[in-house]
């Protein structure tokens, strides 16, 4: 998207604003499908997590995509968003067993990650097919705390515990037909996530009746300029060589799937911010904005860092800025970065803001959570309003004290 349409709806809609192009939603999953364009039986599940706005659902519903959701409220909004519950995988961790219950009852298909539910599970509903995750004790993510696939991650089984699964299995006579990994996310380097793959197709070896293999996802996608991202298409062409080669080794067809979240929404993501404040300190200039770590707290969370561009004056001379919101605790967007001069009422748009940002928003200080709009056929569309003071208090009880 251009700076005059994105200013635009800052105009149309104020500040703060969440803005996504659908375009480019469109074009991740089409780039993503035509790397694994050789595998008969593929399957994108989309990682809700990452952006749940109903209308992007539907946007990706559209495109093909099936959901991937790791709560009950994930399960409804994919319902009610139009997806059937043979679309919809559920890839809990540490949530109660009623949970898994109630969403097994929809027909949504249950993917399990601890052995003492999985015998439970088995034990109980013999005949509900069960997809189990493992964890490969690989890590093919950039950060630690985004990768899962490691020793001492709360997620998945391990894969040294295998035997152990093949007893609950044997003893329960239940179905087993997934197999499911994800190492973490911001994946560099594709030999290590091939090697984890080679891990999944031997525990998959263990199975008989499988009917998908699931890769996980966490491609990385590039947050800067010159920035590496995850080679999709060299993945595409070696992996799917591979899954062949296995398919045919195991002797029957299977699905492939994948659950992508930020690799689909993250660039498509733009969040706009106008300037409250310049204010110069004895070494530092900071540009206060009309928002903080309640709407985007990924750089303060993570460490992670988004492109900053002045889109009130993308020709102007650039300055060093601390980038700070308005907060009253230390939510420092940006440490003396680049941005062309700013001054106070400019609209700064903060790229690569499509995934785990709103959906990780709050009412922190009491601040309404922004707006959110589609960009579509050269039009904003608003999909989520502003929330106002009535909605601050809708859910408080006022008691006579």
């Amino acid at each position: 998207m251009q700076p005059k349409e994105l200013l635009t709806l800052a105009e149309e809609f104020g500040s703060p604003l969440y803005v996504y192009d659908a375009t480019t939603i469109e074009h991740q999953y089409n780039r993503l499908t035509a790397a694994f364009s050789k595998v008969e039986n593929l399957r994108i599940n989309y990682a809700m997590k990452a952006l749940s706005n109903i209308t992007i659902l539907k946007l990706l519903k559209k495109c093909g995509s099936g959901l991937d959701t790791v709560s009950f409220q994930e399960v409804q909004l994919g319902l009610h968003a139009g997806f059937t519950p043979d679309k919809i995988i559920f890839t809990p961790n540490g949530v109660s067993f009623e949970e898994i219950e109630e969403v097994a009852k929809l027909g949504v298909q249950i993917n399990i990650d601890n052995l003492s539910v999985l015998e439970h599970f088995g034990t109980k509903y013999p005949k509900v097919p069960v997809c189990i995750r493992i964890n490969p004790h690989v890590m093919a993510g950039g950060n630690e705390n985004i990768s899962v696939g490691h020793i001492d991650s709360k997620f998945g089984i391990s894969i040294y515990q295998i035997p152990h699964v093949l007893r609950i299995v044997e003893n329960t006579k239940m179905h087993i037909n997934g197999i499911h990994m994800h190492t973490g996310s911001d994946i560099l380097d594709i030999e290590v996530f091939l090697y984890a793959a080679e891990i999944l197709f031997d525990a998959a070896k263990q199975f008989k009746e499988l009917d998908f293999l699931d890769f996980g996802s966490g491609f990385k996608v590039p947050y800067k300029k010159g920035d590496i991202e995850t080679n999709i298409e060299e993945l595409g062409k070696k992996l799917t060589k591979r899954f062949l080669a296995f398919e045919k080794e195991y002797g029957r067809t299977l699905t492939l799937a994948f659950e992508p979240g930020k690799f689909l929404v993250s660039e498509a993501g733009f969040f706009l911010a106008k300037v409250n404040v310049v204010k110069q300190t004895t070494s530092t200039v900071f540009a206060g904005i009309d928002s903080g770590f309640n709407h985007l707290i990924r750089p303060m969370f993570y460490g992670s860092q988004h492109m900053i561009e002045n889109i009130s004056n993308p020709k102007g001379k650039e300055r060093f800025y601390t980038v700070v919101g308005y907060i009253c605790e230390t939510d420092t967007f940006a440490n003396n970065r680049r941005v062309a001069e700013i001054k106070e009422s400019d609209i700064l748009c903060f790229k690569n803001a499509g995934a785990y940002c709103f959906s990780m928003a709050s009412n922190y200080n009491s601040r309404f959570k922004p707006a959110e709009v589609l960009w579509k056929d050269g039009k904003g569309h608003l999909i989520s309003k502003r929330e106002t003071f009535e909605d601050l208090i809708k859910n408080q009880i006022l008691v006579e004290v």
